[in-house]
């Protein structure tokens, strides 16, 4: 495992870290600290797993058990990528890179922040259901955007990271999608 960031996230690093200081000195209103806070304490598992133990219900039987094995794969092997590139790359957080002018207002798991997991989890759940439950969206869009914006306001991302963990997360729900498609056709093709 490299211990030194690609050359590339050094000069990332000095293009956001005023704009992640501006975004993170927000932080400064309660109101909006607590926003955030709870924003990224729902990203961190429990609004996808209700979204997911949810399904059948949403769904019937067996449509949404379907669809809970499709997304709980969905996850796992998402979980597997963004883990691979998080500790193959190495992207120092901003908190850590520029010391006191970015402010870490919650608890770091680890050192690195590159890609944002929080947020690719919250485009891939969002992506699948957007074509699986698209009644849902106006409730997990908003909290999509509020968990991706909480990363960087918490100080524990760049705005890079928290794009990569988009594109990452979309990537993820096509391919899932792609997959369930192709799965479906050759079963119903039998």
């Amino acid at each position: 495992m490299p211990t030194k960031s690609p050359q590339m996230f050094d000069r990332l690093d000095m293009l956001e870290w005023q704009l992640c200081q501006r975004t993170a000195g927000l932080s400064i209103h309660r109101p909006w600290l607590s926003t955030l806070k709870i924003s990224s304490k729902l990203g961190d598992w429990p609004i996808w797993v209700a979204l997911i133990l949810a399904l059948p219900a949403i769904h019937g039987r067996d449509i949404g058990l379907r669809l809970m094995l499709e997304y709980t794969v969905t996850a796992v092997v998402a979980i597997a990528v963004y883990k691979l590139l998080k500790t193959r790359l190495c992207r120092e957080r901003p908190f850590i890179t520029f010391g006191g002018s970015i402010q870490c207002n919650e608890p770091a798991r680890d050192r690195y922040s590159f890609p944002s997991g929080h947020t690719m989890h919250a485009v891939m759940f969002c992506t699948l259901v957007a074509v699986h439950s698209p009644a849902l969206l106006p409730w997990l869009l908003p909290l999509a955007g509020l968990i991706a914006i909480s990363r960087v306001g918490l100080g524990l991302h760049y705005y890079s990271d928290v794009l990569a963990g988009a594109a990452l997360g979309y990537g993820m729900a096509l391919a899932s999608l792609g997959l369930s498609s192709t799965t479906l056709l050759i079963a119903a093709s039998h």
